[in-house]
């Protein structure tokens, strides 16, 4: 839902916080700085910005608004970035630590997860499979 509220400030009220200075309209320093680290991921990953705002289920004039700091991240957009690429929130929230968190990777804990279910037979099947696989494709 966009609103005229002054003749030089357009509201976007479900994305942004704006605010006019000097006729120009301007996202708050926090949403800014949120906004420059939304694109020093796309570029680290190497995505165009069709191809980063696909997973994420945002359409790609959404994303370039988010890099002109036309629209905002919203908590939920965050929470998706984070997942889909494996980014810190931290970092994506603060600029602190590092851009990646390496220690959340869902695959592995997909594999962490379905692989306490089994029995410790199967368990001992799974990585004996995995040690094999690990010989044979190493010496390819």
């Amino acid at each position: 839902m966009k609103i005229w509220h002054k003749p030089y400030l357009l509201l976007n009220l479900s994305f942004a916080t704006l605010y006019p200075v000097n006729g120009e309209v301007f996202l708050a320093e926090y949403d800014y700085e949120i906004n420059q680290r939304v694109v020093k991921i796309r570029k680290k990953m190497g995505c165009t910005q069709k191809k980063f705002a696909e997973p994420l289920k945002i359409s790609c004039s959404f994303q370039g608004e988010i890099e002109t700091n036309h629209r905002r991240v919203n908590d939920r957009l965050m929470k998706m970035i984070c997942l889909t690429y494996g980014v810190s929130e931290i970092w994506l929230k603060t600029g602190q630590g590092e851009m990646f968190d390496l220690g959340k990777d869902p695959r592995l804990e997909r594999i962490i997860r379905n692989f306490n279910k089994l029995d410790q037979p199967l368990q001992d099947y799974v990585m004996d499979y995995l040690d094999w696989l690990v010989v044979y494709y190493s010496k390819h």
